[in-house]
């Protein structure tokens, strides 16, 4: 597979699991959505890093990770959400985590974190072209 089409695929996916996202948010499964944003928010910073490096992601889960390899310069409230993000994702695996986890994203926060992904995701979205 060429580089474009590697690129294509991560962006594809990413933005699949943001609309996953949006339908977890209106069947009112917020773990579900906070973790899907977590997943979309991955893979395009995948996709950058496939970009700007020409080769393979690491294989992580972890947000803030991915986003300093790459040095996009993002905002303290950018750098906030996928330091969350990345928490939800990392907690939310475990079944011990889950119940708490579910108390915890209510219908605000979980449309919150929505709302920024969204946004960040488009801020992404631009350094890719």
């Amino acid at each position: 597979m060429k580089l474009a089409e590697k690129i294509s695929y991560w962006l594809d996916i990413a933005q699949y699991d943001l609309d996953t996202a949006i339908s977890m948010f209106q069947s009112k499964r917020y773990l579900y959505t906070v973790f899907m944003c977590q997943q979309a928010l991955e893979k395009m910073l995948k996709a950058i890093f496939l970009k700007q490096f020409g080769k393979e992601p690491p294989r992580t889960h972890s947000l803030v990770y991915l986003e300093s390899l790459l040095e996009l310069d993002l905002t303290e409230s950018q750098n906030k959400l996928l330091a969350e993000l990345t928490s939800y994702y990392i907690e939310g695996r475990y079944p011990t985590y889950k119940q708490k986890l579910s108390q915890l994203v209510h219908e605000a926060k979980a449309e919150s974190m929505l709302q920024n992904t969204k946004e960040v995701f488009i801020c992404l979205s631009c350094r890719l072209k």
